[in-house]
């Protein structure tokens, strides 16, 4: 999958293309690896694929503003990552990032799904190019192996 990092130039005549959103239901809770309910009644967990607990240094553009962010991820999946940093952007909004792990690089598209205020973000990666992925693929496999 190649990265169209034109189409997601900082110009704001440029469209932003959709991303499907999610429903909640408020007949659920999540629920902690400990079995305790979230204090979150009604907000369904999302993930399709399992995360691992990860560190890799994050560099972020958010394209509508040009701001640029620094932080460290928590956790990684094939989906997305979680990043550690006090400020934060708006859900939806659109990053394009670089994460960096023992020398290995990550070029991805992601947007923000979760914001913990003073905590950080969780983003849902939208497009990552092919050199990238392999790299995505490999570090989830040596991930899910020390398991």
């Amino acid at each position: 999958m190649k990265l169209a990092w034109d189409q997601y130039a900082l110009d704001a005549a440029t469209p932003q293309p959709r991303v499907p959103e999610f429903r909640t239901r408020s007949d659920t809770c999540m629920e902690s690896d400990s079995g305790k309910r979230a204090k979150e009644c009604g907000v369904r967990d999302r993930r399709y694929s399992v995360r691992h607990p990860f560190a890799a240094e994050v560099e972020m553009l958010e394209l509508e503003s040009g701001s640029r962010l620094r932080g460290r991820t928590s956790d990684l999946s094939l989906g997305g990552c979680f990043v550690c940093l006090r400020r934060t952007l708006e859900i939806g909004a659109r990053v394009r990032g670089t994460l960096t792990h023992e020398g290995q690089k990550l070029r991805i598209l992601a947007v923000v799904r979760v914001v913990k205020p003073q905590v950080g973000m969780g983003l849902e990666f939208l497009d990552i190019d092919q050199e990238s992925n392999a790299t995505l693929l490999a570090w989830i496999n040596n991930l899910r192996k020390s398991h």
